[in-house]
């Protein structure tokens, strides 16, 4: 064969490459019995009657008029960029090419050849048959045989391989179903023990209630009282099996009051007696009715610290001085009853106060923060109406006045996102606005303090830290997180985050540490003295992350236009739980967090209340409107834009996008 040249143009979309001839000699040991049959022939054909251009069998063969043959493709192609003949470089065009019938049947017959070489016997014999070859009878029948017993054998391989197949996976269910039989095993043991130490609890406690009621008869002297005490149930009582110990000891302390006093008739004593011990009795009814709503929760948070905290009895003082430490009343039934007990607690809130933030010279009343200061005495709110108001909270509650004057007014220039009350010094508020500035105001004066004047765009948040009185850090639309000091005029700190900051709060239990919203979706966890990078980044919002509130040291809430809250664990980093419920798409509907429970506002002009160790609302309240019907089309439109617990209380500060401010409290 004449040399190639080396101008050949190979073509843009071409056959998958095969083997060619001069490879598989190259390779002469390389295996071969897997490939298929034609290309098992391929190996063999003269290298002559491969293409020269693209090195595989010559397909549609055509012939140029210096004698070179080429596939019909391959130089059609090559002579669409160049006018030479790829092997001898000759001038060549489409005009100078010709079928090549010749070759195209020898290779035709040489490809039948090789693919007939390497047929299996079943083909050859299939052919053989086709093709009308004699075969006898005895013959037939001998491959018949041969037939049936390769079947067999085949048939008995498969059926095998079925059940083994079948046995895995049978042995597999088995290891499942006992590791959760021993899960279910363990868990009924964890049960019993713990049924055993709360009926030994619950006998100490009757017990303690005898000699109540021994001591009463001794004061008093009549014979009244002991039928009083006969008529209260003696033997155990199912629908009293939720009261705790302090609760049954509170119960009967206030009974003893009822009863104390040499002045009190038999009779009334009598009914005061039936009637505590039936209204007793409804509530824990009522209490009952909770638990059995909450029922799959509540068991998984049951099985849950029981797991984390199995045989750990509680230490003296872990119980405190006013609780006696019981045999067998573990950590984790010691947490549970905790939790049980503060999440049957409350079933609704009740109004207890209510105020107006408007005026008529601001038509807009959205309240967008409210806020207690450090003792919890004045409340201050702001919003879209340019003012911070500042009220007494004893006499919003305890004054039933229609309308309620601030005992301090501020106004500022723009409208406000955010205030923060100084945890240590109690006049001081900070604030910011939607032109970026951060605000320090003295209440006191009514005037400001510092202005911080940085921030390029609307600033959404701000903070007080709670360990270090004059640092304060605050988060803006211009992507920044600041920290500022009050003895300093320019920021002490930047954070660029690349994205919009929607909220910033310090860690209460440390001044280095803060957790950063944003629109990303993510929670930023930041330690101040290394703030190149985050401590750890919180993962699992879908949409901007709007508010961020701190439980414990090391217990992080948020909340999302999402419609969801979740709750994170700071310090071993990663999530706890997801809470909904509530509606939340598009606007900043607050978030308060205070000891167990979690509340936020909704878009359908709610609040709802959540306990962390349940994902779906221990209670909800609806705002009415005092302009529109609750049915009017328009008071969809309203929504919740601000809450704040009262520290350690069940009252609560709740305000709407239409200015009216409500004052809260959980209730039974």
């Amino acid at each position: 064969m004449e040399e190639c040249s080396t101008g050949a143009l190979v073509p843009a979309v071409k056959p998958e490459p095969k083997p060619s001839s001069i490879e598989a000699s190259a390779d002469p040991g390389s295996n071969d019995v897997d490939r298929p049959a034609h290309e098992k022939g391929l190996t063999e054909v003269d290298k002559d009657l491969l293409c020269p251009i693209c090195m595989q069998l010559v397909k549609d063969a055509f012939l140029t008029a210096c004698g070179h043959s080429f596939c019909y493709m391959c130089i059609i192609t090559h002579l669409r960029n160049k006018s030479d003949c790829p092997c001898c470089a000759q001038f060549l065009s489409t005009n100078q090419l010709f079928p090549n019938f010749l070759l195209d049947k020898l290779l035709k017959k040489a490809s039948a050849r090789q693919i007939s070489k390497s047929a299996s016997p079943v083909e050859h014999f299939r052919q053989a048959l086709q093709q009308g070859c004699e075969v006898s009878i005895k013959e037939l029948d001998s491959l018949l045989t041969l037939l049936a017993e390769k079947k067999r054998k085949m048939e008995q391989e498969e059926a095998e391989r079925n059940m083994q197949i079948l046995l895995d996976f049978l042995n597999c269910l088995r290891k499942q179903k006992v590791e959760e039989l021993n899960e279910v095993q363990t868990h009924l043991q964890f049960i019993k023990e713990d049924i055993g130490a709360v009926e030994r609890r619950r006998m100490d406690l009757y017990r303690a209630r005898d000699r109540y009621s021994v001591k009463l008869r001794m004061l008093g002297g009549d014979d009244s009282i002991s039928g009083a005490r006969k008529s209260w149930p003696s033997s155990i009582d199912n629908n009293t099996s939720s009261l705790s110990g302090r609760a049954g000891m509170s119960s009967w302390n206030l009974q003893s009051k009822k009863l104390d006093g040499w002045g009190l008739q038999k009779k009334d004593a009598l009914s005061a007696s039936d009637s505590q011990y039936m209204t007793q009795s409804g509530l824990a009814v009522a209490r009952k009715k909770r638990v059995h709503a909450q029922f799959d929760e509540l068991q998984e948070c049951y099985l849950q610290k029981r797991r984390q905290m199995a045989n750990q009895p509680y230490t003296q003082q872990e119980w405190g001085k006013n609780v006696i430490q019981r045999e067998g009343y573990t950590t984790g039934l010691a947490d549970f009853q905790s939790v049980l007990t503060t999440l049957t607690r409350y079933s609704r809130m009740r109004v207890i106060a209510e105020l107006r933030h408007g005026d008529l010279f601001h038509p807009a009343n959205i309240v967008s923060s409210i806020e207690f200061d450090r003792d919890y005495e004045l409340f201050a709110t702001a919003g879209v109406s340019r003012c911070i108001k500042v009220f007494d909270f004893s006499s919003v509650v305890n004054d039933p006045a229609d309308v309620h004057c601030p005992v301090v007014e501020m106004p500022t220039r723009s409208k406000l996102s955010c205030l923060s009350w100084n945890k240590f010094t109690k006049n001081h508020i900070a604030s910011t606005d939607y032109e970026g500035i951060v605000t320090v105001w003295d209440v006191n004066t009514r005037q400001s303090v510092m202005e911080y004047e940085e921030h390029e765009k609307r600033a959404w948040s701000v903070d007080f830290s709670c360990t270090e009185p004059t640092r304060l850090v605050s988060g803006s639309d211009d992507c920044k997180v600041k920290v500022w000091c009050t003895r300093q005029e320019t920021s002490v700190l930047d954070i660029d985050m690349k994205a919009n900051i929607c909220c910033v709060k310090y860690n209460p239990g440390s001044s280095n540490c803060i957790a950063v919203g944003s629109a990303d979706h993510h929670i930023h966890y930041y330690d101040l003295r290394n703030p190149s990078q985050p401590l750890h980044v919180f993962t699992g919002h879908k949409k901007a992350v709007s508010y961020v509130k701190f439980l414990s040291n090391y217990e992080l809430a948020s909340a999302s236009t999402d419609s969801t809250l979740r709750l994170w664990n700071v310090k071993e980093n990663i999530p706890v739980r997801t809470f909904k419920g509530h509606t939340n798409e598009k606007n900043f509907v607050g978030l308060t967090v205070n000891g167990e429970y979690i509340a936020c506002g909704s878009e359908t002009n709610e609040v709802f209340v959540y306990h962390k160790e349940i994902s779906k609302p221990v209670t909800w309240h609806r705002f009415g409107s005092p302009d529109l019907d609750d049915t009017d089309d328009d008071a969809g439109s309203y929504f919740i834009s601000a809450v704040c617990w009262k520290s350690d209380s069940p009252t609560m500060l709740t305000a709407n996008s239409q200015g009216t401010i409500k004052v809260l409290v959980l209730a039974a």
